[in-house]
């Protein structure tokens, strides 16, 4: 089972989601939170799986919630579910560690999919915000990079295949999506991904994604 907290300031949404998540013969939604304290609170209790949790909450936002949840349970995916797809709050979020962002008009087929695939330790973006994140990096390159965030620079000479990968990674495709889009085994793409993060000199998603928009960026310009 993976179990679930979601954590939103709106009662309506909270009841909502409840009750599809708990359809789902995979899925147990262990509680549900009404603003940021009370979503760090209850993580702390009952160490879910997944958290979805909302950017703008009463208390503590979900921009800081994300980085305590992270820093204090590594473990618990972070997934934020937000009608807001300001570039600031993308950045942010994924800087302080979460593992996916997506936007409340989201089908709940793939939410579904979203939830289980966090829960297998992937990280998330949609195209749409995946777009957001690699604009702001082509506006200001050193944002992905800054301080000791950032990744020790390699060889970084990726063969076409290695592109490939990489440029799908920066449409937000996960590692099953690729392998799809790609017609390969997910382990194939895996090991692919490995290789291009020993390249960069990093294990860190977010970070390598980071790097890559940058570099590409300045390659294409």
């Amino acid at each position: 089972m993976i179990k679930i907290l979601v954590a939103d300031d709106q009662p309506l949404m909270r009841d909502g989601l409840k009750t599809i998540l708990e359809l789902e013969e995979d899925m147990d939604v262990i509680g549900t939170a009404g603003h940021g304290r009370e979503a760090l609170e209850m993580v702390r209790r009952f160490l879910p799986d997944v958290v979805l949790l909302d950017i703008r909450m009463p208390e503590i936002n979900g921009v800081e919630c994300v980085k305590i949840i992270k820093e204090k349970f590594p473990q618990t995916r972070v997934i934020m579910l937000t009608t807001f797809d300001d570039e600031d709050y993308v950045v942010n979020a994924l800087a302080g560690g979460a593992d996916g962002y997506f936007l409340k008009d989201i089908q709940v087929d793939q939410l579904l999919e979203v939830i289980r695939t966090a829960a297998r330790g992937q990280l998330l973006l949609p195209a749409r915000v995946a777009g957001k994140l690699a604009a702001r990096l082509a506006k200001s390159p050193a944002e992905g990079d800054r301080g000791n965030n950032k990744p020790e620079r390699k060889d970084q000479t990726f063969s076409s295949r290695e592109r490939e990968v990489a440029s799908l990674m920066l449409n937000g495709l996960s590692n099953r999506q690729i392998a799809e889009h790609l017609y390969l085994t997910e382990g194939t793409i895996k090991n692919y991904i490995s290789v291009i993060y020993n390249k960069i000199g990093t294990n860190d998603r977010v970070k390598a994604i980071a790097c890559l928009a940058g570099q590409f960026t300045e390659k294409n310009s």
